[in-house]
Formats: structure tokens, sequence, C-alpha cells
């Protein structure tokens, strides 16, 4: 008879390709075996539930660091259970960089402050100031120590690259064997189009997706595989809002380039009508790329039924809509070029996904499972995670796929002290997070404690390699 600390007995265990009702054996912290009629000392009941791999969010803002020395609202503590009490157990969230400034010292400070998450974590490096130092000699100094990502911004001050700024960072990607993600959006059109609104007195939340129109996101996105493509370095496009830019990416990867399409939570139930609202209220619901309109979301289903758009993340954004940290930093009558965006989505995510997704018909439950936890963790060589297999960690959720619930802030657990899906109702909701075969969260509640969660180093992977087909065989990343 098999020794197992914990079995999770009676659910209907369910991975990207498969749905069968199995037992799952937990013996430290992994996945020891899954099969009918288990039996050992302690059991979970997990009877009339679907059993899920914990959620993977590759993309969201947990305590980032800002530039005047603070940090997001959201603290690792209170982000991570939030995750918890969603259904998700790994996260990728961000190091940034100041410009002027090395990489290396903001990292330290934000591991020290990541060892309070009770989920399991790893980062995505942003870089703001692509200077020969970070290029050559910090670069590869992290990616080596399993930092195996960097963010670059084609838009925003102050984060914003320039295209030669962009290629430097590919091409150092491609020396050490790491991925980039990007952020596409067109930062001189946006400019140019916000200092024209603002000059017309147009200054509410709702101008801010006039600011950005998707024409704006659908250019950079061209931009930014055309350069990928020149360095042959693979890339990921953050947050693709809509069909034509999605289109961007389907082109791209019919002709055979390693290029993948995120996308987010929001962008399936809001609309940039949600951002014309009386006051300051519209500012709940700024982010960037802007939501579209309500027939995009069809549209946005159809790219993600395609396989074109294969993970969804929640870019969850730690900013508060009252006080003076958050939303009205710049005041409550600041214009929109002057309030922060983004929004909040951590617990949100796997609900929402699964209520608009399978129980509405637009993907099945094996797809929501590939989409939010499988892909995720193999784009972004999260060994171990985002499956249910054996030798996997034992990351599960109970999932009661018939439980109504109408979200509320409060069922949130975030330290963000709203949620733009308040009021709405979704079907399908978590009642048992695992972490590493730990009950981490059970009804609600979470039980585990800050610090329960780890560092995930990633080591090299085959899938982000380059193709090896460059314009004239020249390999100018050797040189530059």
């Amino acid at each position: 008879m098999a020794d197992f600390d914990l079995i999770v007995r009676g659910g209907t265990v369910v991975t990207g390709t498969d749905t069968v009702r199995a037992d799952i054996g937990i013996r430290d912290g992994k996945i020891a075996a899954i099969a009918d009629s288990l039996s050992g000392p302690e059991t979970l009941d997990a009877d009339g539930l679907f059993v899920l791999p914990g959620g993977v969010d590759t993309h969201c803002h947990i305590e980032q660091l800002r530039a005047d020395g603070t940090a997001d609202e959201e603290t690792w503590e209170s982000g991570s259970a939030s995750c918890l009490v969603g259904g998700t157990t790994s996260v990728v969230t961000f190091s940034t960089q100041f410009k002027g400034h090395d990489i290396l010292d903001p990292l330290a400070d934000y591991r020290r402050r990541a060892q309070m998450s009770m989920v399991d974590y790893s980062f995505h490096q942003i870089v703001t100031d692509a200077s020969d130092e970070v290029i050559f000699k910090q670069i590869p100094r992290i990616v080596e120590e399993g930092i195996r990502s960097l963010k670059v911004f084609l838009t925003y001050d102050p984060l914003h690259l320039d295209d030669r700024g962009y290629l430097r960072v590919l091409a150092a990607a491609r020396r050490a064997g790491a991925f980039v993600t990007v952020h596409c959006e067109n930062y001189e059109a946006i400019n140019w189009r916000t200092e024209a609104l603002l000059a017309a007195g147009h200054t509410s939340a709702k101008y801010h997706s006039w600011s950005r129109p998707s024409i704006v996101e659908r250019e950079a996105t061209h931009r930014a595989i055309a350069l990928a493509e020149l360095v042959d370095q693979p890339i990921q496009v953050f947050h693709v809002s809509c069909q034509e830019v999605a289109e961007e990416v389907a082109t791209a990867q019919a002709r055979g380039l390693k290029v993948w399409a995120e996308t987010c939570t929001q962008y399936f139930v809001l609309t940039a009508q949600d951002q014309d609202r009386p006051g300051f209220e519209g500012a709940k619901f700024m982010c960037s790329p802007s939501p579209r309109t309500e027939a995009e979301h069809a549209r946005m289903w159809d790219m993600v039924r395609r396989g074109v758009i294969d993970v969804v993340s929640s870019d969850h954004s730690g900013w508060c809509f009252e006080g003076t940290r958050g939303k009205r930093i710049n005041g409550s009558d600041a214009n929109f070029r002057d309030t922060p965006n983004g929004v909040p989505g951590l617990s949100a995510r796997l609900p929402l996904m699964f209520s608009e997704g399978v129980v509405k018909g637009n993907i099945d439950i094996n797809h929501f499972v590939r989409l939010t936890a499988t892909n995720p963790a193999k784009l972004f060589g999260l060994a171990g995670k985002g499956s249910i297999a054996v030798g996997y960690d034992a990351d599960l959720v109970l999932w009661d796929a018939t439980k109504q619930v109408t979200i509320t802030n409060d069922l949130m657990h975030q330290a963000i002290d709203y949620t733009p899906y308040e009021g709405m109702t979704v079907t399908g909701w978590p009642v048992a997070t695992l972490l590493r075969g730990h009950v981490s969260m059970r009804d609600g509640v979470v039980q585990s404690e800050p610090g329960a969660g780890k560092f995930l180093a990633r080591a090299p992977y085959d899938l982000i390699k380059p193709r090896g087909v460059l314009a004239d065989g020249f390999d100018a990343s050797l040189y530059a």
C-alpha cells in the first residue's frame, strides 16, 4: 500500500486534455498517484467537484516598486491571499528598473518583499534603460539566477523604450536564453492624440480609450513582431485587446514565427463605455490597452478558439480608488493622462473565465485549464506547474461548477478597495486551493501563513529557443 500524506478523493480530475474521475495521492508536496480508490490516513473529499490544476497568472503587478521609493498598495501578503481565494497558486510578477539606474538593487529589494508570498512566484525583469551595463552584464546575471523573462514597454513615460532600445533587449535575451514580453502601443501616436484631446477640452476618463484606439496597438504589435523576427528572438505580446491586433500575431504564427499572444480577463467583460461614468468613477475601468466594444468580446473568443490567443492573465494592477496613493494620486479632478492605469483582478480571473468561457459555451473545460494554467506554465518554463500529473507539484483547486456567486470586493481578499467586476454574477467558484499539497484556502478562508510561497527559478527550456532563421544569415546580436 502506498503511503500518501493526503488523498483528494472522488473528484473529476481535469487537465488541458483529459477529464476523468479519480483520486489523487499526494506525497511530499508532489502528485504521487492518480488512480481509483486510493487509501491513506488523511483525505479531502472532492465528490461532486472538479479538481483543476492551480491557476498560473503570468502577468500581475504585486507590490511593484515605484520610483519614489514606495511600492504598489497591493502587498505580497494581500495579493497572494487574493490569488489563493481565486484558485491561483503561481504568479509571475515584475521587478522594475528606473531610468538611469541598474536592475540589481531594485531586484534585491523586490526579492526580499516577495518572501511574504503565500503562492509560488517568479519575476519578469522590466528594462527601461538599455545601457551597456544592463544589456551586457546585468541581464546575463539575472537570467543565470532563474529570471528568464524580460519586459519591454513600447509606450508610457518613464518606462518607454524606443526601437533601438527594444532591439538591444531582444539581442540580450537571445544571447542569454531569455524570453521577451512586450506592451505594444505606439508611444508617439498616443502622445500626439492625447495632446489634441486635452487641447480640445476632452479630459475625463472616457477619453482614455480615445487616446489609444486599436490602430496604435495594432501598429506597435506589427513593429514589435517585425523587430523580433529581425533578431530571431521569441516574444509574447501582452494584453491583446481586440481581433485586429490578434490577427497580426496570427499572421506571424502562420509564417512560423515564435510569437505568442496573451489577453486578460477585462477584454472579455469590460468595454470602453465603462470609462464613461459620472465624476471620477470611470477611472476604475481605465487600463491599457483600453477595453474595446461589447461586439469585440465575441471576436476575442474566436481568437481563443483558433489558438491565436493561448494565455489569459489578470494584469492585476495595484491602484486603490480612494485615498491619495492610487487612482487619485494626482487629484480627483485629474485628466485621463494623469490618472494611473490598471485594474485589479487576481481573484476574479478564474471565476470570470470559467463563467464566460465554459458555462456560456465559448470553450470547454479543458481549454479553460490550458488558458489559465497549462499554457502559461509551459510558455514561461515553470516546471512542475500548470497540470495534474505524477511528479508535478500538488497545486490543485477544488471547483464547484454550479455555485453561483455575485462578485463583491469583499470576496476578493485584496488590498485594492474596489473591483471593476462588482455586481457581476458568475457560475463556478473555487472551494479549496492546495499549494504543494497543503490546503491553503478553504471556503474563502486563507489557511496559509506569509512566506509559504517559494521562488521559482527557471532553467533553460526549448520552447523559447530562437528558430535559427536570420536575415542574410547574419546574427547581429553577437556584435551589438
